[in-house]
């Protein structure tokens, strides 16, 4: 990857550990041209959504389109719902090349697929701590029901055990600290004085 002149960073963790707005805060605080690789998804518009901002939003049929041009590094259906999500190649290789440091938060399977294109891809896991206080978090948002519940620790409990092919790992006991955690880590990589 030759073209390449910023640096790809993935970051990981459990639904529920607090990953989004890490990565917005990151984004916002951190001193390093950050931004974020907007994913693909085939799930419905909400309220609040930026439609290219917060996702590019496409039709199943469009998904599938680009699945079949070879268009995306990974795609996953998340949690059995029937929506895919995904990273496509240009967003990543765009920004890349404008020299940004291009952060994609994805689950542990796309990590690995995106570690076989891009293997000096620097990847970090956001850890809850353990099960139980990730589970305490997700009962906390009332979100939904026990079964979904039930399958998002599952799903997380294999993240966990995952957790240990990742370059770093994080434990976000409060957002401040995780922040600031991981601007250091990157800015270590860079080689940029961190200043506090």
């Amino acid at each position: 990857m030759s073209e390449q002149r910023g640096k790809l960073i993935i970051i990981s963790g459990p639904s529920g550990v607090g990953k989004s707005t890490v990565v917005t805060r990151l984004i916002d605080e951190c001193t390093l041209p950050l931004k974020l690789s907007v994913s693909a998804t085939t799930r419905p518009v909400r309220g609040d959504d930026n439609p290219g901002e917060n996702y590019i939003f496409l039709s199943d049929a469009e998904f599938q389109a680009k699945i079949d041009a070879g268009e995306f590094l990974e795609y996953v259906e998340v949690f059995g719902r029937g929506h895919w999500y995904g990273t496509l190649r240009k967003q990543v290789s765009t920004g890349l090349k404008q020299g940004n440091w291009i952060i994609l938060e994805v689950d542990v399977e796309g990590a690995t697929k995106i570690k076989r294109i891009y293997p000096d891809v620097m990847s970090i896991f956001i850890h809850p701590g353990s099960i139980e206080e990730l589970e305490k978090r997700l009962r906390g948002r009332a979100t939904e029901d026990e079964t979904a519940l039930q399958r998002r620790l599952e799903v997380a409990s294999h993240e966990l055990d995952s957790s240990v092919v990742y370059d770093h790992i994080v434990t976000n006991q409060t957002v401040d600290q995780t922040v600031n955690d991981i601007c250091e880590l990157l800015k270590d990589a860079s080689g940029t004085p961190i200043e506090n």
